[in-house]
C-alpha cells in the first residue's frame, strides 16, 4: 500500500517542491502537522523545538514517507540557538525559502496577578522569538531575492482575551511585525503574512476547562474547534506560489467565531 501511495504522490504536482522550510514549534500540534504536510508537498524541512525528542519522531515519519527532514533543539528566545538552527539548515539544504514562526507558549493570568516572569516568558518566545528567527534568515532570503515568512498570531491578538494580556500583546505585536515587514521586504521579493487561529485542539488548549471549549464551540458557526491540520493548510496556502500576491495579510482560521 505504501508503494502505491508513493507512486500516486510522485504523479501529482507538489506545491512546495524543492523548497526549504524552517518550522519552529514542530514537535507537536500545529507545528507537527505543518511539518508532515509540507514534506508531503515536496519541501525539505528543518524542524525546531525546545526539546528534540518529539522532533526525532516527526523526522522519522517524514523520512519513512520519502521526505527529507532535519531537526534540532532550539529555544527561539535565544538568538544563539536560532543562529545555530539556521546555519544547520543552510549547511544541509543550501538555502531557506520559508520560515514558519509557529513556536509559542501561554502563561495565563489576570493583569492584577500576572508576574513579571509570566509576562516576559510569553513575550520572549512568542514575539521576540519570531523576531530572532526573522533576523537570522532575512539576509539569506535577500540574497536569494525571494522568501516567505509566516507568523503565528491568534484571534486573541486581534480582539483581546481576558486573562491573556501577555499572550494577546505578543500576538498583536506579531501582526504589527508582519505588516511592517511586508512593506519593508515586499519590494525585495519576500512575502510576510500571518495566520490567526481560533481555538484549536492542541496540547496548549488541553489546559483550558472543557466547559470553556464547549462554549467556544457553540459560538462558532461551524460548531467545532479547529484541528491542527486546519491551520497547517493555511500555512501551506500562504507558503505556496498560489499566494504569490498575498503580502501583509492576517488570515483568520477560526470557523467564523469572530464574525
Amino acid at each position: 500500500m505504501r508503494g502505491k501511495e508513493k507512486g500516486a504522490q510522485a504523479g501529482r504536482v507538489m506545491r512546495l517542491e524543492n523548497k526549504v522550510a524552517i518550522i519552529t514549534g514542530a514537535g507537536s500540534g500545529i507545528g507537527r502537522e505543518t511539518a508532515l504536510l509540507f514534506a508531503k508537498e515536496g519541501a525539505k524541512v528543518s524542524l525546531a523545538a525546545r526539546t528534540a525528542e518529539k522532533l526525532e519522531e516527526v523526522c522519522k515519519e517524514i523520512e519513512e514517507q520519502g521526505g527529507k527532514a532535519i531537526f534540532g533543539g532550539c529555544d527561539v528566545s535565544l538568538r544563539e540557538d536560532v543562529d545555530e538552527l539556521v546555519n544547520k539548515t543552510v549547511n544541509e539544504f543550501g538555502r531557506v525559502d520559508i520560515l514558519i514562526n509557529n513556536a509559542g507558549v501561554n502563561m495565563d493570568a489576570l493583569v492584577t496577578k500576572m508576574t513579571k516572569e509570566q509576562w516576559n516568558g510569553v513575550i520572549n518566545v512568542d514575539l521576540t522569538g519570531a523576531f530572532n528567527c526573522i533576523q537570522a534568515v532575512v539576509d539569506i532570503m535577500l540574497n536569494q531575492g525571494s522568501g516567505v515568512i509566516i507568523n503565528a498570531s491568534s484571534i486573541s491578538g486581534i480582539y483581546g482575551n481576558i486573562g491573556q494580556v501577555n499572550y494577546a500583546s505578543a500576538k498583536a505585536g506579531l501582526i504589527g511585525l508582519t505588516k511592517t515587514l511586508a512593506k519593508e521586504l515586499g519590494k525585495k521579493g519576500i512575502r510576510v503574512n500571518a495566520v490567526a487561529p481560533g481555538f484549536t485542539v492542541t496540547p496548549m488548549t488541553s489546559m483550558v476547562p472543557e466547559k470553556i471549549l464547549e462554549m467556544m464551540k457553540d459560538k462558532t458557526p461551524l460548531h467545532r474547534l479547529a484541528e491542527p491540520i486546519d491551520i497547517a493548510y493555511a500555512y501551506l496556502y500562504l507558503a505556496s506560489d498560489e499566494a504569490r500576491h498575498v503580502n501583509g495579510a492576517v488570515l483568520s482560521v477560526d470557523g467564523g467565531l469572530t464574525i
